[in-house]
């Protein structure tokens, strides 16, 4: 339905989205992963209408949107704080775009019953927006997004400002929501948990540009590059000799269940760990000395230096573990992802240039 090609947005000294070519399905929901000022929220403001591209297209249904102002496009934008009119009640807060479009109030008020029931708020639209919490404004704001049938959905860190455990809460539920509708989405975040939760693909941008787009679960278990690997949350990368002895001990020559990639690059490149790669086992192969032990709210977060690997980031379930002590590990392989050699030549990896292969045949 929505396809990006070669999208660029320039400012006064900078580039803040670099060639950006992406598309989106009808009923699928389509993250954008990356840090802050990395060109997300400029990207998603150039769908919307809000930013004018400096080169390449935007196509809706195969129809070009440049020069089509914001207000004809069919799209809603919700942003992460919600927006909502602080001197009108829940119901017409959801209603207002309804009243746009000259729908009648029995009409309204059904609509706006219907959608509080989907976002989880029944009998709440005589309320006003100061008297609900974080979590439930949100609700009321993606119910708002929500009254007028949007053709695509497009959410800018819509749940950054709720604290962890109603984030991760919140984002199941938005999941649950957008599959139940068919809404088409576009969700911008620098949340790893919440892109994974919310979206069927996700595109990882880095410095304006896409640096790996695809199956949520195929990025997550199989990152193309160090930088990928390292912004997802592969705290330790092994290469020489301790990525070796990593290999040996996994024989990721193999194509594993964990979704290890068994290409002779990848089995011969960077080894990439995560935290939980690595737990502390009585039975565990490896051994190694704790260096740093940090205690959070569920298990302990653990610097080791491992023989034969050198100094990683590991897990304990357990207190106990102090600096200076002993430890056995074992490895878990769904933590491990083996990452293609980079091109010493010009910087790029096999699988970079394999994407862009098959963005120029495109």
């Amino acid at each position: 339905m929505l396809e990006l090609t070669d999208l660029t947005v320039t400012f006064p000294g900078a580039t803040a989205v670099d060639h950006v070519s992406l598309q989106v399905a009808q009923g699928s929901v389509l993250a954008v992963l990356g840090p802050s000022g990395c060109g997300k929220s400029t990207l998603l403001r150039a769908v919307a209408g809000l930013e004018r591209p400096s080169a390449g297209s935007i196509r809706w249904r195969g129809t070009d949107l440049s020069g089509v102002p914001t207000h004809e496009r069919g799209f809603a934008l919700m942003f992460q704080d919600g927006q909502l009119f602080a001197q009108a009640s829940v119901g017409d807060n959801i209603g207002y775009p309804l009243r746009l479009r000259g729908v009648g109030r029995g009409a309204r008020a059904s609509r706006v019953a219907e959608l509080l029931e989907l976002v989880g708020l029944p009998g709440y639209a005589d309320r006003r927006p100061a008297t609900l919490s974080g979590g439930e404004q949100q609700r009321v704001a993606l119910a708002r997004s929500l009254a007028a049938d949007p053709e695509l959905l497009l959410l800018d860190e819509p749940l950054s400002s709720l604290d962890r455990a109603l984030r991760d809460r919140l984002a199941g539920d938005l999941r649950e929501i957008l599959v139940s509708t068919g809404t088409t989405a576009i969700l911008v975040t620098h949340d790893h948990d919440e892109a994974f939760s919310v979206a069927d693909r996700m595109a990882v941008m880095l410095q304006g540009r896409i640096a790996q787009e695809g199956d949520s679960t195929q990025v997550w278990r199989a990152p193309v590059s160090r930088e990928v690997a390292a912004f997802i949350g592969y705290d330790t990368i092994l290469e020489g000799p301790a990525a070796q002895t990593l290999r040996d001990l996994l024989d990721l020559s193999a194509d594993r269940a964990s979704g290890l990639a068994a290409s002779s690059d990848r089995a011969s490149g960077l080894v990439a760990l995560r935290r939980s790669a690595l737990r502390v086992d009585p039975g565990g192969s490896l051994t190694g000395t704790v260096r740093r032990a940090t205690t959070v709210s569920d298990a302990v977060h653990l610097t080791v230096e491992v023989e034969r690997l050198g100094r990683c980031e590991a897990l304990s379930s357990e207190l106990g573990p102090q600096a200076g002590d002993t430890v056995a590990l074992t490895v878990d392989p769904r933590g491990v992802a083996a990452l293609p050699t980079p091109d010493l030549r010009t910087g790029s990896t096999d699988a970079e240039e394999s994407a862009e292969t098959a963005s120029d045949l495109r």
